[in-house]
């Protein structure tokens, strides 16, 4: 992570550059990629304040703070302090994120229906049935022809492979094909 100091109103010691360096340091931890992470840090005195203000920027996010009191380590300390706790939220909403694209992804791949399933099955739930031969399309007239009726799919057969497919509208608008394979 590289990290930039700006001081404005006083000219700080070398022992309080070191200090705020090794306690900002403590945020590269936090960061998947710090290489590509910038922190700009900017100590400032008006009167009797110590201000520090801090941006954190890299190739995913921005976060800022800032912090006022009258000393400047307590400053320095309070800006960090309320840096990682953004974070470690923001690491969090990310590791949420995965969690979830991965749960979602493990339930799309369930694996076969068991058999049991079946057996609560009652005939009364079937409302309509409908039976045709589906004749050999291409899947672009496959989806004009979904487009054309009020169904969200059509079962058709291919004429490319030669098997009974399915087209069906995704709820982006997109449609996606089913190529059963057996």
């Amino acid at each position: 992570m590289y990290i930039n100091f700006n001081f404005k109103n006083f000219e700080p010691s070398e022992h309080l550059k070191d200090y705020a360096n090794n306690r900002f340091q403590k945020l590269d931890k936090y960061l998947k990629n710090s290489n590509s992470a910038q922190l700009q840090v900017i100590l400032a005195v008006e009167k009797f304040r110590q201000i520090a203000e801090a941006n954190l920027s890299s190739d995913e996010f921005y976060l800022s703070a800032q912090e006022e009191t009258e000393d400047m380590y307590a400053t320095i300390d309070a800006v960090l302090d309320k840096l990682e706790v953004q974070v470690k939220k923001m690491r969090d909403k990310q590791k949420d994120k995965r969690k979830k694209k991965a749960a979602k992804s493990s339930a799309q791949d369930t694996g076969p229906i068991p058999q049991n399933e079946f057996t609560d099955f009652e005939e009364d739930n079937i409302v309509k049935t409908d039976r045709y031969e589906p004749k050999p399309i291409p899947v672009e007239d496959a989806i004009i022809r979904l487009q054309q009726s009020e169904y969200g799919f059509l079962v058709f057969f291919n004429d490319e492979t030669n098997r009974v497919n399915v087209v069906y509208r995704r709820k982006n608008g997109d449609y996606g094909l089913i190529d059963p394979r057996m």
